[in-house]
């Protein structure tokens, strides 16, 4: 039985929890998603519709799916793909970023590397042959190695419609329209979904490459071709406080999560079941038959300045006992109307 059962843990092994933010999107789905989409406009679009369900991740912990937008830049032959997500009015954090290079021998690079703050450190993959193969010259076997072959997947990935698309003539570096509370009319604010589920739902991706977290094993480096291009990133990505406080409080991954995978600090808002609102049955207002009024045949019924009938502004009724509303923490910090609201002034989106 227990033999049965290994295959299955090893392809879940594979998908190990950060115990971060990163756990909500899946690094090896999103670059699967790249390599097949034709536009990077196509490209952002699959990345935040609902139907596709690789953009699981909730940053500002208001339950809903962050909008994540990809920022182009380049420089000479090499491109950075950002992904972005604006935590609020004030906050973006950079989730992670695509290294997309081609050298003077027109041979393509391409490796996602993952933010620290969400990933942790050294979070990089990329497509299997990638390297190239070479000659071992200790190999002592009949069928030697005799020159340098690049990989086959090095030949898909420079075959990637988006790939082409980049470095054609046509191609006019995408910016993004959107920022916190304006969003594409088809975007959907679905709810997060289980971090278990997720996960669940993505191990498939995870066979076609190297690489993942420092921790675990097939590590890769950020490529040659891609170190420069990382360098110039690193030196202007964008860092969120709210995010930093949330990862110091424990309030992503497994921390913040229990084994069914709701998350566990998203609310200190009483529930149902656990409110501290006295039940009709249990109220501490005085009753009719317990009154501490005096009776109407009490000759030394106090006199109306200093009746011991509690007072309106100091009753207790179920009504003062009630939490306020300032006690209600809904973990939500996005601002403005609902999110089918639309943009004043134009431009299709819609504000959250």
């Amino acid at each position: 039985m227990s033999l049965l059962y290994l295959p299955a843990y090893s392809q879940e092994d594979s998908t190990a929890l950060l115990g971060l933010a990163g756990d909500n999107l899946d690094l090896y789905a999103v670059l699967t998603l790249f390599q097949k989409s034709k536009t990077i406009e196509a490209f952002e679009k699959s990345l935040n519709d609902e139907k596709e369900k690789i953009n699981n991740l909730d940053l500002n912990l208001d339950k809903k799916v962050d909008f994540i937008k990809v920022v182009t830049k380049k420089k000479d032959d090499s491109y950075s793909f950002i992904l972005q997500v604006d935590v609020n009015k004030k906050e973006t954090q950079d989730v992670a970023v695509i290294l997309l290079d081609r050298d003077k021998d027109k041979k393509i690079s391409l490796q996602i590397v993952g933010d620290e703050a969400l990933y942790g450190k050294d979070y990089v993959i990329e497509p299997k042959g990638n390297s190239p193969v070479t000659p071992n010259p200790a190999y002592t076997g009949e069928n030697p190695v005799t020159v340098t072959v690049p990989a086959t997947t090095t030949v898909v990935v420079q075959s990637a419609p988006i790939v082409q698309y980049v470095y054609s003539p046509a191609y006019v570096p995408y910016t993004p329209p959107y920022y916190y509370g304006f969003y594409p009319p088809w975007f959907g604010f679905a709810t997060v979904m289980a971090v278990g589920i997720y996960r669940h739902n993505h191990y498939h991706y995870h066979g076609g490459y190297y690489g993942g977290h420092y921790g675990g094993g097939n590590t890769v480096i950020v490529n040659r071709n891609n170190y420069n291009n990382f360098n110039n990133y690193q030196n202007n990505k964008m860092r969120s406080t709210t995010v930093a406080n949330n990862r110091a409080n424990g309030s992503y991954g497994d921390r913040a999560a229990d084994r069914s995978g709701n998350r566990g600090s998203t609310a200190n808002r009483p529930s149902t079941g656990t409110s501290n609102r006295p039940s009709a049955g249990t109220s501490n207002r005085p009753s009719a038959g317990t009154s501490n009024r005096p009776s109407a045949g009490t000759a030394n019924r106090p006199s109306t300045g200093v009746s011991n009938r509690p007072s309106t502004g100091v009753s207790n009724n179920r009504a003062t006992t009630r939490p306020s509303t300032s006690n209600y923490s809904s973990g939500r910090t996005r601002s403005g109307g609902g999110g089918g609201g639309m943009r004043s002034g134009g431009g299709g989106g819609r504000r959250r």
